[in-house]
């Protein structure tokens, strides 16, 4: 089986490596290099059918392949250079900055607890004044909350100043839960 999922790494990779050639070639042979990289990889599917079996041979070999695959990706990937700051130039976008293991590790648990707590508190707010019958009130807090998780998300993942979007988070998760308290009592 180890055998069998090496060749069919290296065969994902080949099949890849021949789809890619035929994209960036502009001349007539592209048609040949495509019908070989996907004959390539429709081969080893069967071949893995026939040697593994009907059902797990296609799956290994849909999943080895794709390894193989993505490992000629990673191989082809182009790497961006940070852009330095002058004086006078405005800040770079989130993307281009210098990445620090800590400042991700800080966004993902603002992004993900901090960001739910917020959006919840903004769903239970419009549940409670939302007017009508209670029970489509429910659902559509419910149906609200991932789209806000989503929204709180990208913002604090997008935003560069992490105090900020700390601030931001606590401040909305306080008074959303806050205001829905108060509406809840009355």
């Amino acid at each position: 089986m180890v055998l069998a999922s090496l060749l069919l790494i290296a065969g994902g990779a080949l099949g890849a490596l021949l789809l890619r050639r035929s994209w960036r070639r502009r001349d007539g042979s592209v048609l040949a290099l495509v019908g070989s990289g996907w004959a390539i990889l429709i081969a080893l599917g069967l071949a893995a059918a026939w040697v593994i079996g009907p059902v797990k041979g296609p799956a290994v070999a849909l999943a080895m392949e794709g390894v193989g695959a993505l490992l000629v990706v990673w191989e082809g990937r182009v790497r961006r250079k940070v852009a330095r700051l002058r004086d006078g130039d405005v800040a770079p976008e989130p993307l281009e900055e210098p990445g620090h293991l800590w400042r991700g590790i800080l966004r993902a648990l603002l992004a993900g607890p901090l960001g739910m707590t917020a959006a919840m508190g903004v769903a239970f707010c419009i549940t409670v004044y939302l007017p009508g019958d209670p029970r489509t009130r429910i659902v559509l807090g419910g149906l609200l909350l991932p789209i806000l998780w989503g929204l709180a998300m990208t913002w604090t993942l997008a935003d560069r100043g992490l105090l900020r979007a700390t601030a931001v988070l606590v401040g909305t998760s306080i008074i959303g839960f806050g205001l829905a308290a108060l509406g809840g009592a009355a």
